[in-house]
């Protein structure tokens, strides 16, 4: 059995069906009480990941979990995973607890949990994920307008459906242990040239209106810690040269280059409609 934490979202639940495809038994969890959504075959299991007590019953017995970063002692699911008999974990990670360890601690602390861990690990770090788009569709579809910042600032983001890849891949393999994988898509793009890619697919002008790094800010602050907006900005508006740079990760272990912004866009035009 595999334990897919996440396993309504857009990570974990490709990933669901990706195990289910490849015959291997699979629980979800999250913290919904039901996933209506489920691919048939799944089980579900409603768990919340800051009480780790709630994770025991669906991991006795699991041999392998796949383990968001979320709640704050990654010890205590560490230590329910370990008496539930898991012998592998992989985390999905991002790619600042690598390039900025200080402004990431929380995923660099459940990295660091984890591989101080006697359980087999692997680590996957991904750079922005090409679905973040979403967050445009309501203004894509009302005013044919995305607002956001740092629009000449190119990035390599990656399809949602590549990390899961990536991680059954990784779940079925042992050679994959004690590994950190970087993953990005196979080019990098602007926020204005992905407008771009949203225009061409729906056949329609759509503007893209540049906002400061204020603006962006205090959009974000809502729904995320002010530390991680900072950093998140920082990212978008300067990265570093390790997240700029396009990861061979992907391809080495799918054996396939990873799929394209417009690759993304095509399978969810109707939700920019």
């Amino acid at each position: 059995m595999i334990v897919v934490t996440g396993g309504t979202g857009q990570v974990g639940g490709q990933l669901v069906r990706e195990l289910l495809e490849a015959g291997e038994p699979v629980t979800a969890v999250s913290r919904q009480p039901e996933a209506p959504g489920l691919p048939e075959g799944a089980r579900y299991h409603q768990a919340d990941l800051s009480d780790p007590d709630s994770l025991r019953p669906v991991l006795d017995g699991a041999e392998a979990l796949f383990l968001l970063v979320a709640g704050d002692s990654p010890q205590d699911i560490l230590d329910a995973a370990k008496a539930g008999g898991v012998r592998r974990i992989v985390l999905l990670s991002s790619q600042g607890a690598g390039t900025r360890p200080e402004t990431y601690r929380h995923a660099r602390g459940h990295e660091e949990a984890l591989m101080a861990s006697s359980v087999d690990w692997t680590v996957l770090r991904p750079g922005g994920f090409a679905s973040n788009t979403f967050a445009w569709a309501e203004s894509v579809r009302t005013r044919r307008t995305v607002e956001a910042p740092f629009g000449e600032v190119a990035l390599p983001v990656i399809d949602p459906a590549d990390i899961a890849a990536v991680a059954a891949a990784v779940l079925h393999e042992p050679s994959h242990t004690g590994r950190v994988y970087e993953l990005t898509g196979p080019d990098t793009i602007t926020p204005r040239e992905q407008v771009r890619v949203l225009a061409e697919a729906l056949g329609e002008p759509v503007e893209f209106a540049e906002q400061t790094r204020a603006e962006a800010r205090a959009r974000m602050l809502p729904v995320m810690p002010e530390a991680v907006v900072e950093g998140t900005l920082d990212i978008l508006g300067d990265p570093l040269p390790a997240e700029s740079r396009v990861s061979p990760d992907v391809e080495a272990v799918l054996g396939r280059p990873p799929r394209t912004y417009a690759d993304w866009v095509a399978r969810n035009l109707a939700a920019f409609r």
